[in-house]
């Protein structure tokens, strides 16, 4: 069975008529494929495709079904299953449990439902309505984050099982075994790994979309910073409204200099930009002819593999190890560093990644750091105290 092609489209309102026309494309090139509508609170692709969408495949043409991720029900399932477990405990303190009808989905259960659905979507390309780029970016971190917390707080080893055995029973006032815990914490983690095994597939890739009218240049760089400082990069940017070339000959003054400011712009923007950027008009009439003049024949822009991360080794030379991380879209004003024991936290204006250091940074301390041309360099020298000697 081949992998899964899943391209995450995320941006302005025209993000739905971009994710409906890209998954039809594949469907005619002969590629079963799914369009999943991950976000999508005003039902905007059901009125570009002219259907309800509903949390079951529904085909819509030729080798393309489409769905709606039911985020209620996936609150439900999760909270089920924590549910069951807590059972016993709750009926010791008379507690009622909350009937299904009663449950809510909570702010956030949007992101753990579309990371639910990306490692089990059975398609040989998966088109996603994703969420706006910011929450995209903060969805595609959190397997790790959460791994994280799950590793501080509820560590592998059983040990921690039998501390918090009595915490938990002074707190609940009656006798509480520890062993469910650390069956939701298998669960949870085999979930998150999931997640994160579709998350970094060499076929997922993200697909940004803006006006060609609103000056999107200076929010396209932070939203590339943010995806690179997670390890992605996009696969392309759409640009929407893009005024036509004979717009540049009009006799309306006013229409021809806009036609060339757009126009200059555009092609400032390609040749800064190492991702392909693509244009669609004012108004194309059909999903057909936005997927024509987006991908034409082709396949369609490829995932790009992130910029490397590497350590350099500077020692011979000057004394140092240099670790590089490829950031495209940083800039200095925007970026935080601080070093955490075996770790270096990295902002990068509102995004924030905590990076275990390589082993041989972990006996070295930070000498200095540098940014430019989207490359972050930061320099770490031997601790004498740590570093082997000879």
């Amino acid at each position: 069975m081949t992998a899964t092609r899943t391209i995450l489209v995320s941006g302005d309102a025209a993000a739905p008529t971009v994710a409906a026309a890209t998954a039809l494309h594949a469907a005619r090139q002969g590629r079963r494929t799914l369009l999943l509508a991950a976000d999508d609170p005003h039902r905007t692709l059901d009125t570009v495709l002219g259907t309800r969408l509903e949390p079951e495949p529904t085909a819509w043409a030729p080798g393309l079904h489409v769905l709606r991720i039911d985020e209620q029900a996936a609150f439900r399932h999760t909270l089920g299953e924590i549910g069951g477990r807590l059972k016993p405990a709750l009926d010791l303190l008379g507690a009622d449990p909350l009937d299904p009808e009663e449950l809510t989905a909570l702010p956030g259960t949007s992101r753990l439902a579309l990371l639910r659905a990306l490692p089990a979507a059975e398609a040989d390309v998966l088109v996603v309505l994703a969420p706006p780029p910011a929450e995209l970016i903060a969805t595609l971190a959190l397997p790790e984050q959460v791994e994280r917390y799950l590793a501080r707080l509820v560590p592998e080893q059983r040990q921690a099982a039998r501390a918090l055995r009595p915490l938990l029973a002074g707190l609940a006032g009656v006798p509480m075994p520890a062993d469910w815990l650390y069956e939701i914490r298998t669960k949870a983690a085999d979930a998150l790994a999931a997640a994160r095994a579709a998350i970094t597939a060499p076929g997922t890739s993200v697909r940004l979309v803006a006006g060609a009218d609103g000056h999107p240049f200076e929010e396209l760089r932070r939203i590339r910073s943010g995806l690179a400082l997670h390890g992605h990069r996009p696969d392309a940017v759409v640009l929407h409204g893009v005024l036509p070339d004979a717009a540049a000959d009009s006799p309306d003054p006013w229409l021809a200099g806009l036609a060339r400011r757009r126009r200059e712009e555009l092609a400032q923007l390609t040749a800064a930009s190492d991702v392909p950027v693509l244009a669609t008009g004012p108004a194309e009439a059909t999903l057909e002819a936005v997927a024509d003049r987006l991908y034409g024949t082709g396949p369609g822009p490829v995932p790009l593999a992130p910029g490397p991360w590497t350590v350099e080794d500077r020692l011979a030379e000057d004394g140092l190890l240099v670790w590089h991380l490829a950031l495209p879209g940083a800039e200095r004003a925007d970026l935080d560093l601080v070093r955490r024991g075996d770790e270096l936290v990295v902002g990068l204006g509102a995004h924030r990644r905590i990076l275990p250091l390589p082993s041989a940074l972990r006996r070295c301390t930070v000498a200095g750091a540098g940014l430019q041309d989207g490359a972050l360099a930061v320099r770490f020298a031997p601790d004498p105290a740590l570093w082997p000697r000879g």
